[in-house]
C-alpha cells in the first residue's frame, strides 16, 4: 500500500476530514477534503461534524478549528508548525494592555493564539477586516493586533486611527515597492495581486490587496490572463490548477513561509495512525476564546 492509499484508509477508519490551507505543500492540497483559508476551513469542518479533524496549516489555525468544533479531535500533523506573527502577541502582554486601557476595544486578526483570543472583543480575517472595522462605533478607542500592516492598511483605507500592535508576517513584510516595480518590468501588463499583510506602501503599489480567498475569486472572475502573485507561494498550485488558461508569476521566488511547509504526507499518515499530536485547550479557553470568533461570524 502506498502512502496516499494508507492515508485514505486511515482517514476512513478515523472518520476524519483533512483540511489544507492554501499555502501548504501541493501534495497536501491534493489529498485534502477542503482547501482554503484558515477560518473558511474551520467553519467547513464544523459543518461536516467530523469526529477527527486533521489541519494541515499552522497551530493557530488548528486551535481555531478546536474552538469551533470542541467535541472533535483536532490533529496538527507537525507540532512545530507555528506562526511567527501569532507569537508576536503574547497572551500576558495583551491582558496587560487590556488592564491598562479598560475603555479600548480589542480587535484581533484571526492569526492569533487561542490564549490571546480569550482576551479580545472581536476577531477578523484579512477578507472581512474592512467590513468588521468599518462598522465599529465612531470615536471608539481600538487596538488592532497583532499585524501592524493589516491594521495600517485598514487605517489608511477607512481613514481611522486604530492603535497597532507591533507584529507582522515576516514573509509578507519583506516585500517592497521596488520588488513590484521589478516584477512589472519583467511581466508587462500582468496584474499585481498582494496580500494585505504586506506594508501599506506595497499595497499602494499593487493593483489589488486581497486575502487568499479574495485572490482566488478575483483571478477566477477576471478577464486578465497574467498575474503577479504577492503572497505565499503555496497558493500558486491552486491558482494554476483552477485557471489553466492563465499565467501566474510569483512576486518573489522566496515568498515561502517555512512553517507552512513543515507538514508532510508522512506527518499526516502518522498523526492519523497515532491520533496525535492533538490540540488541547482548557475549558476556560474553549469558552472565552470562541466568543470573538462567534461575534465576527455574526457580523460577517
Amino acid at each position: 500500500m502506498n502512502l496516499i492509499e494508507e492515508i485514505k484508509q486511515l482517514k476512513t477508519e478515523r472518520n476524519a476530514v483533512i483540511l489544507a490551507h492554501n499555502y501548504v505543500r501541493p501534495e497536501l492540497q491534493e489529498i485534502a477534503d477542503f482547501t482554503g483559508d484558515s477560518l473558511e476551513l474551520s467553519i467547513k469542518a464544523k459543518n461536516v461534524k467530523a469526529e477527527t479533524i486533521v489541519f494541515c496549516g499552522v497551530r493557530f489555525m488548528a486551535e481555531t478549528a478546536k474552538l469551533l468544533s470542541p467535541d472533535s479531535v483536532v490533529l496538527l500533523p507537525n507540532p512545530d508548525a507555528g506562526c511567527p506573527m501569532a507569537d508576536m502577541a503574547a497572551a500576558d502582554a495583551v491582558a496587560a494592555y487590556r488592564a491598562a486601557h479598560p475603555e479600548a476595544f480589542l480587535v484581533a486578526y484571526v492569526n492569533t493564539t487561542a490564549d490571546v483570543k480569550a482576551h479580545v472583543d472581536l476577531c477578523c480575517t484579512s477578507g472581512n477586516a474592512e467590513k468588521i472595522i468599518s462598522e465599529l462605533p465612531e470615536g471608539q478607542e481600538v487596538l488592532f493586533l497583532p499585524d501592524r500592516n493589516l491594521g495600517g492598511n485598514m487605517n489608511r483605507k477607512l481613514d481611522c486611527k486604530m492603535d497597532l500592535w507591533p507584529g507582522c508576517c515576516p514573509t509578507h513584510d519583506r516585500v517592497t515597492p521596488e520588488m513590484i516595480a521589478e516584477a512589472r518590468a519583467a511581466h508587462p501588463g500582468a496584474k499585481v495581486l498582494v496580500h494585505p499583510e504586506c506594508t501599506p506602501e506595497v499595497v499602494a503599489a499593487a493593483d489589488q490587496a486581497l486575502s487568499t480567498g479574495g485572490i482566488l475569486k478575483f483571478v477566477r472572475e477576471s478577464s486578465d490572463k497574467a498575474f503577479i502573485i504577492g503572497t505565499e507561494s503555496g497558493i500558486l498550485h491552486r491558482l494554476r490548477k483552477e485557471n489553466p488558461g492563465k499565467e501566474f508569476y510569483p512576486l518573489q521566488p522566496e515568498m515561502i513561509c517555512p512553517d507552512m511547509k513543515k507538514i508532510t504526507l508522512e506527518n499526516v499518515r502518522d498523526c492519523l495512525k497515532n491520533m496525535a499530536p492533538r490540540i488541547e485547550l482548557s475549558e476556560e479557553i474553549l469558552r472565552e476564546a470562541v466568543k470573538p470568533i462567534e461575534a465576527m461570524i455574526a457580523r460577517s
